[in-house]
């Protein structure tokens, strides 16, 4: 039996701390000038135990990364998948990071190939590469073949041969196995059809060329991606979502000849202090103060020539909320009503009355200027030209069966995309989504609807129940039905003061 002392000193780690330990130190050594040192001779027989190494290496990364991916580890540091992970904590490129999830995911689905690299029987290219062939063939060819193409690369067959012996069994495969209809390549006999099934579902058979498997690979790929720590579809989930985003987006885009999509639009930001300070601005303010109060001079403003654009032109007259003016407001009912008949009074206030004050009238003046016969509203109408001069067009309709466009296109302008926490998926592939379900009575308003992508409102929010909270600063918070909770912003911290 080895002694403890023995087992201290023979070099054999006894922990993956030790193990990184002992890796490190070789690699230092490797790095430093004493192997520089090493003759001329000898370089060749370096490098290829390096070979060995660089694949053992890659086994052992990619069953880390594959214990790490399946405990969902990501998460617990703020990311959704293993790439973003790598990324960010390794110094990795994010194309880099992809490509090594990649290559996990492929060992994984190849344990002998895993399992020589491992043991340094196959290099690494000759493992990938063995992975990559395999997965060409068909089902019931790919255990025999990869058997047949470890041995030979453990044999010493290069990465050319492998493709050889792949492509040998391939052709014998199609000869077992003739298609007496196949004779030619195979283009006459492509084929898609869709069979509808009960409750609207459907069932796709289909036979696709190389050319359009490859293309619908690549769309498959890269919109059926994990979206976040709340994503747990699988593949297949995932990539029938990605068929249905990639059609929807078609069609949303106009591609789809014969089907409405969304027009580009022009968004014309015209800020509401730059409004009153145009040259007849202060005449129009008048103006509508005095109809407001009932006297005569209400003012409207003449339309000019059509702006000729192809794109449709929405004005949005923004602005802020100047708290500073309600102070002002304050100030002036305190000093009228000290000041009551001639006698001056001392009024006070405590802060929670003032606090409820101050909203109070904010809430008010919102009221007082707001809608389309409102100071921005007359401002815009009056000053500018066509088309920024039409009516100004409800944001707030209550119960409808559909989203009107100024609805829709005032909560485009405010979230610009994907509103779910950390999710930021592009405009186009979102829907309106009201944040209270129309069935419940949820209201078609700007402050009750939210931008949401595909699979964050069909299926998130539509399917497994999870609730989305907008906040009044524009942050979000879901709630998922196991308890769930998603923060779009850092959490709150203490500000002195």
């Amino acid at each position: 039996m080895r002694t403890g002392s023995e087992g201290e000193n023979d070099g054999t780690p006894r922990s993956v701390a030790d193990a990184l330990r002992l890796l490190g130190a070789g690699l230092d050594y490797l790095n430093s000038p004493a192997a520089g040192e090493l003759p001329a001779a000898g370089l060749g027989e370096v490098l290829v135990s390096l070979g060995g190494l660089r694949a053992r290496f890659t086994a052992a990364h990619a069953a880390f990364l594959r214990r790490f991916d399946a405990a969902s580890a990501h998460d617990a540091d703020g990311y959704g998948t293993p790439a973003a992970w790598l990324a960010a904590r390794t110094q990795m490129t994010r194309k880099d990071a992809k490509a090594a999830v990649r290559q996990m995911r492929r060992l994984s689905a190849h344990p002998g190939v895993a399992g020589a690299m491992a043991a340094g029987q196959v290099s690494e290219s000759c493992g990938l590469q063995i992975t990559e062939l395999v997965n060409k063939l068909p089902g019931e060819l790919r255990a025999q073949t990869g058997t047949i193409l470890l041995q030979a690369a453990a044999a010493g067959a290069l990465p050319d041969d492998l493709a050889l012996i792949a492509a040998a069994a391939w052709e014998q495969w199609r000869a077992q196995h003739p298609d007496p209809d196949d004779d030619d390549d195979g283009f006459d006999d492509r084929y898609l059809a869709v069979g509808t099934t009960f409750g609207g579902a459907a069932v796709l058979r289909g036979n696709l060329t190389p050319e359009c498997n490859a293309a619908v690979q690549a769309v498959l790929e890269a919109l059926g991606k994990k979206a976040g720590p709340e994503d747990h579809r699988t593949e297949g989930q995932r990539f029938h979502d990605a068929l249905q985003l990639g059609c929807e987006l078609l069609i949303r885009a106009k591609m789809v000849p014969g089907r409405a999509g969304a027009d580009t639009q022009v968004i014309a930001h015209i800020p509401f202090p730059w409004l009153r300070q145009q040259p007849g601005a202060a005449a129009i303010e008048e103006a509508w103060l005095r109809a407001r109060a009932g006297q005569a001079g209400y003012l409207t403003g003449a339309g000019a020539e059509t702006a000729g654009c192809d794109a449709m032109t929405v004005p949005v007259v923004t602005g802020h909320a100047d708290m500073t003016v309600i102070d002002q407001i304050i100030e002036l009912a305190l000093a009228a009503s000290s000041h009551h008949d001639g006698q001056a009074t001392v009024t006070t206030m405590s802060p929670d009355a003032y606090a409820a004050l101050r909203h109070a009238i904010a809430r008010l003046a919102v009221d007082f200027v707001s809608g389309p016969h409102g100071p921005a509203g007359v401002l815009r109408t009056s000053l500018l030209s066509p088309p920024y001069d039409t009516p100004s067009l409800p944001l707030d309709v209550g119960y409808s069966d559909s989203i009107p466009a100024a609805v829709r296109r005032a909560v485009l302008l405010r979230d610009r995309a994907c509103a779910w926490p950390r999710c930021g998926r592009p405009a186009a592939w979102c829907d309106v989504h009201h944040l209270r379900h129309k069935k419940d009575g949820g209201q078609t308003s700007v402050s009750s609807c939210v931008l949401l992508c595909q699979f964050h409102h069909d299926v998130c929010i539509h399917r497994w129940g999870w609730q989305l909270v907008l906040h009044p600063d524009g942050t979000t918070t879901a709630h998922g039905p196991n308890g769930q909770v998603l923060h779009s912003h850092p959490p709150p911290t203490l500000r002195a003061g």
